[in-house]
């Protein structure tokens, strides 16, 4: 693979500026790769070049069973690079090899889903008309230039979320990817011009949010922003499209409670305690770090869950055996340790963890333990805020009434699990919780059919599934009078 540059219109280039950004690994910090680092004029070619391919080239109006094909097509090149492109995630996120592959074989189902949608959708529908010799019919069009901001945890599978639903819509797209891990959305525009997308459909700008996302969000020539990421970031891009209206979908993470009742299967519920938190060590918009655990079971299950956790092995994600590698970044390794201290601050008692590793094997990265804090009361900051690493809280309640009201006394709202064998209280915790998201004795299952978007500060608007498409698309009602005759009404 080249280096990570700009590509605007088809054509590879790199910063106006000429700047660069140093791609560092999160296991040892040694440079993987040098990126463009681009500002706001980079921005602003790229914008220009999908306006001119939406405006005047031949996507949006290229049939629907055509685009379809060329996402085929590009769902099967990432199954046919799946070891080259999980290679890459894992060097710029230090997430295990595995992990990665596992995105890789949702990201082509996610391109194999849209591209089938494409191939049926765009029909319309006719609606019943109240006027005699008329008929009336509803079409989704694509809703034009869309900015696509992706986060650095799952830098390609939050891509393929934004970009194959709006090239199915036949939308012109300009990606972002994180500043820090741009590795595999590069490859994969690489390979939407292999699958023969056309220039200017697909372009990608590289730098960092302040300047190229900013753009992207302000910019009147943009016509919907598709962002992922953090809760503060996203409401500047609300305030930013609000001077021109464009349409805006976030996803701004959560805080998701994981709540186990004393009639759940305890080993099921303890081993997916930890499967709610610990893969890519807690960077997990979804991860469920809010534990609430009903009072009969709650001693017991706490033991047991510390008694998994101390095995967790940490290490290399390039490396067989490791089951959790290290943190992003230096920045936010600081970010979890002033939440641990806050926690201990407010009376919650730590378990196990709350340090750095020990093991000198380990020290070049940016590993953090795996954290387990009891004794938690849902006012404190650390069950309230989102830590986004591999520290889980845990809260003791009495009823389900209590579980149920605490769970959703968050501003966040994207997901929630619970765990019980009862099924009256699996209709009634289920429609009781306020979440995008909730499943009943499983955590953390996604897939591409079914919506997926928050509740509340989460965020708005949803990706995947029909709906998914339908974010990418504008509503026209097209009415035809077959046999118009005069009114007779002014000046007669």
């Amino acid at each position: 693979m080249r280096m990570p540059k700009n590509c605007i219109n088809g054509v590879w280039q790199d910063a106006r500026t000429g700047a660069v950004r140093e791609i560092i690994n999160p296991f040892d910090q040694s440079v993987v790769a040098v990126a463009a680092e681009s500002d706001r004029e980079d921005a602003r070619d790229a914008i220009a070049a999908a306006r001119r391919a939406f405006d005047h080239g031949p996507w949006p109006h290229t049939p629907g069973p055509e685009r379809g094909a060329r996402l085929l097509e590009l769902a099967r090149l990432v199954r046919d690079k799946t070891p080259e492109l999980a290679e890459l995630e894992t060097l710029d996120t230090g997430k295990t090899l595995e992990e990665s592959r596992w995105d890789m074989a949702d990201i082509a189902d996610i391109f194999t889903y849209f591209g089938g949608l494409a191939f049926t959708g765009g029909e319309g529908e006719v609606i019943a008309s109240p006027k005699p010799d008329s008929t009336s019919l509803v079409v989704r069009e694509p809703i034009g230039v869309c900015a696509q901001i992706s986060p650095w945890n799952y830098p390609l599978l939050q891509a393929s979320w934004k970009m194959a639903p709006a090239l199915a819509a036949g939308c012109t797209l300009v990606m972002k990817p994180s500043e820090i891990t741009p590795l595999t959305t590069a490859r994969i525009v690489e390979l939407a011009h292999e699958a023969g997308f056309p220039e200017g459909v697909v372009n990608l700008v590289l730098g960092p949010g302040p300047e190229v996302g900013a753009e992207m969000a302000e910019s009147r020539d943009v016509d919907f922003v598709s962002f992922t990421g953090g809760i503060v970031t996203g409401k500047s891009i609300i305030r930013a499209a609000a001077d021109n209206v464009k349409k805006v979908a976030l996803e701004l993470g959560g805080k998701n409670p994981n709540i186990v009742f004393a009639d759940a299967d305890f080993d099921v519920a303890v081993d997916y305690a930890l499967n709610a938190v610990f893969f890519h060590a807690g960077q997990i918009c979804s991860a469920g770090a809010r534990l609430m655990v009903e009072a009969p079971i709650h001693d017991r299950f706490v033991q047991a869950l510390a008694a998994r956790m101390r095995r967790i092995r940490l290490g290399n994600g390039m490396a067989p055996g490791t089951q959790m590698g290290p943190l992003i970044s230096a920045v936010h390794r600081d970010k979890v340790e002033r939440h641990v201290a806050m926690a201990q601050q407010e009376g919650a008692r730590l378990v196990l963890g709350g340090g750095r590793p020990a093991d000198p094997a380990l020290g070049k990265g940016f590993f953090y333990e795996p954290t387990l804090f009891t004794d938690c009361e849902h006012t404190m900051r650390i069950v309230q805020e989102e830590v986004f690493g591999p520290v889980i809280t845990v809260e003791r309640f009495e009823t389900e009434a209590e579980a149920v009201d605490r769970a959703n006394g968050t501003i966040y709202g994207l997901s929630a699990g619970f765990w019980t064998r009862d099924p009256d209280r699996i209709h009634r915790v289920s429609r009781a919780l306020r979440f995008g998201t909730v499943w009943v004795n499983d955590f953390n299952v996604y897939f591409t059919q079914a919506p997926w978007g928050g509740y509340k500060q989460s965020g708005m608007g949803r990706e995947l599934g029909r709906l998914g498409l339908e974010e990418y698309t504008e509503v026209k009602h097209i009415y035809q009078n077959h046999a118009p005759s005069v009114v007779h009404w002014f000046g007669v």
